[in-house]
This record gives C-alpha cells, structure tokens and sequence, in this order.
C-alpha cells in the first residue's frame, strides 16, 4: 500500500534551501588550503546562513504551514551549515595548528557530534510535544547560535585581508571556545526562542528608539556587533535563571499575550 508523499510549503523551504546553499557553498571555499579572502567569505556565509534559518521558523509559523517535513529538511540543513561547516573553518584556522593534530580533529569532531545530538533530541522532543502553542524555550544552546557565536568571533581576530591569517594569541581561545559550545549545545541550559515575538508585537517608545540605535550601530561596526548579539545571546542564556520574570518576559515574548506559568527551576 503506497504512502502520500508529504506536500513541500515554498517559502518556508525556500528559505532552508538558501540555508544549506551557504554551508555547502562555505565548506567548498575552505577545501585544500584557502586564501584569507576564501576565508572571509566562507564566514559571512555561514553568518548568512544564520539568517536563512531564523526567517524559514518565522515564515512558517506566519503562514501556518510548520510541518513534520520542515523540521526535518531545517535540522538536515543546520547540521551541514552550523555543524560542518563551522568544524571545517575551526579545524582549518587553528585545530589543524595543534601539537598534536589528532586533538584537533577531536575536538572538531566532538562539536560537529554535540550538535547532531542537539538536534536529533530537538526533534524527538518537537515530533513528542502536543500541537498547539509553540515552546517558548530551547534546551540547550541552539546550533545556529554555537556557529554564530564562532563566526563573528572569528571575524573580530582577524582582518582577513593580508596573505596570512594572523589571529595572535588569542586564536588559543578558539578551541576552549569549541569544547565549550559542544557542552551548552547538548546541557539542559534553557535557551529563548522568541517565538513570542512577532510582526505584531508592540514595544513602547524607548524599545523602539533602542531598536534604531541598535541597527545604526550593527551598521556602522558590523562584525562586532554581530558578536555582541551572539556572544550576548549566548551568556544570556546561562544567566537568564535569574533574571525576574518580569524583565523576561519584556525581552522575549509579546507583553500583550496572556502570561503563561513558566518553570522557574535554573537549568
């Protein structure tokens, strides 16, 4: 007996497509040995495949077509674009430089097989959940997020732009910075979603006046306000136990939606 082929929504797919473009389309500028400029390219690419995967969630919940495909065809893309690739830029800007190369790719490794896990337990928990309103929480650091973070702080140690990659003393930071986005990818560490948040939402005038200097700022000094807002999202999730309900809930969700009962326990 034959089974229904599942209907494939456009602009949610779409949107995952432009996200596994940018990974594949990375990893092949990081192949062999690339030039600094290759470099350069294959992070912003990776960064732009960040903003692939926040519209595709987006654009599916604002036409209501989410579905079991979707989330399937997302995590297949996030792990080429935020896993491989990521593991490939590391590996490649400092792992490989490793005393012992076998720690290295171990390392490398170890993300790219936290953040399977990540998501293969993201979607068990999803197909599990009851229909409805969607969690406004992620457990664990999303690995959107973990690539972002080691992107742009990538990008802030080097200019890319001389015959050599120059990342100085700090490059040893990058791979402490690895093992640590691995353990927050899999820990029970309660990430936002701010799925609560919409086209609708309202803010009062001073959000809105932050929310224009925030943009003129990432304007005028990209790459590091795109590592603030990484890194930022990042801390905040490990201190947002104690932050108050109140300041929460202003930061994450629609204050104009009725309030729910949240589980106050820290992660």
């Amino acid at each position: 007996m034959s089974q229904d082929l599942p209907k494939i929504h456009f602009w949610p797919n779409f949107m995952t497509a432009g996200n596994l473009f940018c990974g594949f389309y990375a990893m092949l500028l990081l192949r062999h040995d690339p030039a600094p400029p290759e470099v350069y390219k294959a992070i912003w690419l990776i960064l732009g495949a960040c903003l692939f995967d926040l519209f595709d969630g987006r654009i599916a919940r604002a036409i209501g077509e989410e579905s079991p495909f979707g989330r399937e065809f997302d995590s297949l893309a996030d792990i080429v674009s935020f896993g491989v690739a990521p593991a490939f830029l590391m590996h490649h800007l400092v792992l490989d430089h490793i005393d012992n190369d076998r720690a290295g790719w171990f390392i490398a490794f170890g993300y790219l097989l936290c953040g399977a896990i990540r998501l293969a337990r993201f979607n068990c928990v999803a197909a599990a959940a009851p229909t409805g309103k969607p969690s406004h929480d992620f457990t664990g650091c999303p690995i959107p997020a973990a690539a972002g973070v080691i992107c742009s702080i990538s990008l802030l140690l080097d200019d890319f732009s001389a015959k050599q990659i120059e990342l100085g003393p700090w490059r040893w930071c990058l791979p402490g910075l690895l093992v640590l986005l691995s353990f927050l990818m899999v820990s029970t560490v309660k990430y936002p979603s701010f799925k609560g948040l919409s086209w609708r939402t309202k803010r009062t005038i001073p959000w809105f006046i932050g929310a224009i200097t925030l943009a003129a700022i990432v304007a005028y000094n990209t790459k590091i306000m795109v590592a603030v807002l990484f890194v930022g999202y990042l801390f905040y999730g490990l201190v947002r136990p104690w932050v108050s309900r109140k300041w929460r809930r202003e930061l994450e969700e629609d204050p104009d939606e009725p309030n729910e009962e949240e589980d106050e326990s820290p992660a």
